[in-house]
């Protein structure tokens, strides 16, 4: 589908291969956008998806004579909007609802990628939503955990949408680190002596950590305990094994896959995502019944810390959730917004 809007034309794409084309993945690389919006993740999740989505839009707005497209948006028609439950509390009419929204759930940094300082950009997105979501039969539209004063919360709010907190995400700066001792020295003297305490804890109880390539790990058992972690907070579906393993071996080498072990017993794992300048927890999984007093959850986080600044990354993503923790170890809270319209 294609849709004109003065200088700007906005095309629909149902299939991410046809996005190499396009100049999709030249202006992810030039804006800096994160590892969502890579080709190689939108695929692997197309092919394989978590979430319950009936069909996926590529959204590329092109102007005449430029090299690059203007701005993109990956969409998915969600056939339950609410999968987490934190619509509800924002918009409770759209629970169970069909929803044609920004992203997937599993991204949670929602960006309109490109030039979204000029008004028109956003307009012709939006009204492209718009049309998409009639020409599907879907009553509801919407942008999902969209960081509040970002570049996309404001051209949203030019078009007349507006905010509403969803929930929150967390981050670190990692400039000018050099090892997880250069990290831990950044924080207050509790938590630094907490997470010390828990690495010669987990030393003497049998506990180890690891750090792999998706290939060579077992992907169904790092699901499993994903899935067990997300059902304690009434997500039992979140991480369907099968999917889940499928998805991260497509990911290739954007996935790292971490794992604590207490004599080979897995007792929490991380799967996370690196872009060209960050580091995304991505996914985590935690089993608390271990010997020794040692948290595998302070465990996994120390061990993504020192990974990411092995590799470089100047930011970690947290995800979102457990607050309380990781606004105590150095993480910054990121307000998340959804942008909500019903037709």
């Amino acid at each position: 589908m294609t849709r004109s809007l003065g200088r700007l034309t906005v095309t629909t794409y149902d299939d991410p291969d046809d996005l190499t084309s396009t100049g999709w993945d030249e202006l992810v690389r030039m804006t800096g956008a994160p590892v969502f919006y890579e080709s190689a993740y939108l695929k692997a999740y197309h092919e394989h998806p978590l979430g319950q989505i009936e069909r996926f839009g590529y959204l590329v707005v092109t102007e005449r004579k430029a090299e690059l497209p203007a701005a993109v948006l990956p969409v998915a028609l969600h056939t339950q909007a609410d999968p987490l439950g934190n619509l509800r509390g924002v918009e409770p009419r759209i629970e169970g609802a069909p929803a044609l929204l920004s992203h997937v759930w599993h991204c949670y940094d929602t960006q309109i990628v490109g030039a979204v300082h000029r008004p028109e950009v956003a307009a012709a997105m939006l009204a492209a939503l718009q049309d998409l979501a009639r020409q599907w039969g879907v009553r509801w539209i919407g942008l999902i955990n969209v960081e509040r004063h970002s570049a996309t919360a404001s051209a949203l709010a030019a078009t007349g949408l507006t905010a509403r907190h969803l929930t929150d995400r967390f981050s670190a700066d990692l400039t000018g680190l050099t090892d997880l001792d250069g990290y831990l020295r950044r924080l207050g003297v509790r938590p630094r002596a907490n997470l010390t305490r828990c690495a010669r804890r987990a030393a003497e109880s049998g506990i180890t950590t690891t750090a792999a390539p998706a290939a060579e790990t077992n992907l169904e058992e790092v699901a499993e305990l994903c899935g067990r972690t997300a059902a304690r907070f009434g997500n039992a579906d979140y991480y369907p094994v099968s999917a889940f393993a499928a998805f991260v071996t497509g990911l290739g080498k954007l996935a790292h896959v971490l794992a604590v072990r207490q004599r080979g017993r897995l007792v929490a794992a991380g799967v996370c995502l690196a872009d060209e300048r960050r580091f995304h927890t991505w996914a985590c999984g935690v089993d608390y019944n271990v010997t020794g007093n040692a948290s595998p959850y302070a465990l996994l986080f120390a061990q993504s810390v020192a990974l990411a600044i092995e590799l470089g990354s100047v930011v970690i993503e947290g995800g979102r959730s457990n607050a309380v923790f990781k606004t105590r170890h150095g993480m910054s809270v990121r307000p998340l917004d959804a942008y909500l319209s019903r037709l």
